[in-house]
């Protein structure tokens, strides 16, 4: 038989879990640089804008014929770097090193080939949810 502390002790562990899980809402770059014809889907029909971002995803009901919850970009060391990669414009030269993009004032993301790797940064005046 097992004890009603234990069986205490096993929700609290179990909600303690389902927290953690809950995702933070994208930064508005992630969201609004996002174009809308490369969206993918995130939630369901009818998925409100407080489910849809509690799942770490963006929402944007104002498109028709896209998902409205929808993946972000993905996340940048800064804000400025948060950008689809067929925007990104070339501020170094092929195998340049994080440091010296940096030095450039610029961003660096190898994780994508084909693209380049230090790019110049935008302002996010334009970024909004």
């Amino acid at each position: 038989m097992v004890s009603p502390g234990v069986r205490l002790l096993a929700a609290v562990l179990v909600l303690g879990l389902c927290a953690l899980v809950e995702s933070q809402k994208p930064s508005p770059c992630q969201c609004s640089r996002k174009n809308p014809e490369d969206r993918k889907n995130c939630g369901f029909p009818g998925i409100s804008s407080e489910r849809c971002f509690s799942q770490g995803c963006c929402f944007d009901s104002t498109i028709r014929g896209v998902p409205w919850c929808y993946h972000p970009l993905p996340m940048q060391v800064s804000e400025q770097c948060v950008m689809e990669v067929s925007e990104r414009k070339d501020c170094g030269y092929p195998g340049i090193s994080p440091e010296e993009c940096a030095s450039r004032k610029c961003c660096f993301s190898n994780l994508i080939g084909g693209v380049p790797w230090c790019f110049f940064p935008k302002t996010v005046t334009d970024c909004h949810y």
